[in-house]
């Protein structure tokens, strides 16, 4: 133990850590962070998302600028938002110095690109004229497009999701590697294999009612019939348009809000995710993006979400950047949560990652794990609000008075991808095998109750609906409304139908 803490004593910071330090810079957290100890000890550390890598002596890089920087591509990985900080603040002539010196170095050369990429200036190097292209993230590292867009002047393949308005990284973790050849699609289609046609059908129209009250009771809405219309006639066009552009989701914003909240435009004021603790006293969950940042961040997220569309991007991978990308960008005042839920089906569908006739009800799972769900939004949010500097007025308003933009423009959303993935598969192994076993229970129970007395199928409905609310049993101020025509015996022999088709579901609500 004493060792332990000399050595930790002795470490020295290399790669994003050492610049972080020597420039005094409020960043979120990379998820690899080096330090360089004394001898050859070499150990990792893994602790809340953070894995912290202590490497040998003869790994020390040098002090420079660019020693670190090189570093940190090498073993901490590409992280935009915080190269984009240090760009901000770094010498140029020192970044100039170190590619002028490496200038065929294919780490010189992605930090050359990242730099006018991420600042939009130019560095005074003159461009290459010869070698071979080679790529800006490494395919087996991240996720990336292909085929990539080739930049002449640093001869480097820009494989990024997105452009320097807007553009998420997402690591190749063993977790989604692990769903990736779990091939969820296949899974899906082997579990409704089993089912006739006209089953699935009807099964579908179930789907987008339990998606969509389970959408709007995430955030304790309890919507009027005309707006679970809407947004069921949402769903049903998800798997035939595209609605990740401007005029659609504003168009889809005013038919799933209350009409006193529908927008002509991206919101023009500042908004948070909060509550109230006592009067005037807030506590903020989330800050969104400054109001005057929106509109770019929204092109920059349309764009990456094109990008994705043609760049043979994983289905859900693609799902997860755009819709969280879109519920932490919070565009409007209402109806992001709900919008950032459809967006999942809506990409999810027109990549043929959900089969035909069939729609995952993802939001049932969330609802069902809310904290789960809640970890997926605050594994950006929770280390973003420290570096968000605000003040709000008596009346609630909030002022954000620091530069946001870009911890939003350059997420890593690789815990949204996997918490995506990990609704995605409960959603297929348990809420779709749940929905259409209940179908196929339902069937058979309303076959046998019309043995026992043929009855109109909105009254068998009735009479099912209304014993599995009472523990199996029609109560008595029902049955004088509703079903006075049975007898004694035909009720008793009824019940008894539903209480042993419905046993094991009775039992959980008792």
């Amino acid at each position: 133990m004493v060792e332990h803490e000399l050595r930790n004593e002795k470490r020295r910071l290399a790669g994003y850590q050492a610049l972080i330090s020597r420039f005094r810079l409020d960043v979120i957290p990379n998820w690899h962070q080096s330090y360089i100890a004394p001898g050859n000890f070499h150990g990792v550390d893994t602790n809340l998302g953070v894995t912290e890598e202590t490497y040998p002596a003869r790994y020390w890089p040098g002090d420079k600028l660019g020693d670190h920087l090189e570093f940190a591509l090498k073993y901490d990985g590409t992280n935009l938002a915080i190269l984009a900080s240090i760009f901000m603040v770094a010498p140029q002539a020192e970044l100039k110095d170190y590619v002028k010196s490496k200038p065929r170095g294919k780490y010189a050369r992605r930090l050359w690109f990242l730099y006018e990429f991420l600042t939009g200036s130019t560095l005074s190097v003159d461009n290459l004229k010869t070698g071979e292209y080679i790529d800006l993230l490494d395919p087996m590292q991240y996720f990336t497009v292909t085929p990539a867009r080739q930049v002449r002047r640093q001869r480097i393949n820009d494989n990024l999701l997105g452009d320097a308005r807007l553009c998420p990284t997402i690591r190749r973790t063993e977790l989604i590697r692990t769903f990736e050849k779990a091939d969820l699609t296949k899974r899906c289609k082997k579990v409704v294999a089993v089912y006739p046609p006209e089953l699935l059908k009807r099964a579908l129209n179930y789907l987008y009612t339990k998606e969509t009250k389970s959408s709007f009771e995430i955030e304790r809405i309890k919507p009027n019939s005309t707006r679970t219309e809407r947004f069921i006639l949402m769903l049903q066009l998800a798997e035939k348009e595209d609605f990740c552009e401007k005029a659609r989701l504003i168009n889809l914003q005013n038919r799933i809000v209350d009409p006193r909240f529908q927008e002509i435009d991206y919101r023009k004021v500042q908004n948070y995710v909060g509550e109230s603790v006592e009067w005037q006293r807030e506590k903020v969950h989330f800050a969104c993006p400054k109001p005057e940042d929106v509109a770019t961040l929204m092109y920059g997220l349309i764009e990456a979400h094109e990008r994705m569309n043609q760049g043979n991007v994983h289905p859900v991978v693609h799902a997860a950047a755009i819709a969280y990308g879109f519920v932490f960008l919070h565009p409007f005042e209402d109806g992001n949560g709900r919008i950032h839920r459809f967006l999942i089906h809506n990409i999810l569908a027109r990549q043929n990652f959900t089969p035909d006739g069939i729609m995952f009800p993802v939001s049932a799972s969330m609802l069902k794990n809310p904290a789960e769900y809640d970890a997926s939004l605050e594994a950006f949010s929770r280390p973003l609000m420290p570096l968000v500097e605000y003040t709000i007025d008596e009346n609630g308003r909030m002022i954000v008075e620091n530069d946001t933009v870009r911890w939003y423009a350059y997420i890593d959303m690789t815990a949204q991808v996997e918490a995506l993935f990990r609704f995605i598969e409960r959603t297929i192994d348990t809420e779709l095998v749940e929905e259409l076993s209940f179908l196929v229970k339902y069937d058979e129970t309303k076959r046998t109750l019309q043995e026992i007395i043929d009855m109109p199928d909105q009254k068998i409905d009735l009479f099912i609906r209304i014993c599995l609310q009472n523990n199996g049993h029609l109560v008595a101020r029902r049955r004088a409304r509703e079903f006075h025509f049975l007898s004694d015996d035909e009720i008793s022999r009824m019940e008894q139908v539903i209480q042993s088709a419905y046993k094991s579901q009775l039992s959980e609500n008792s």
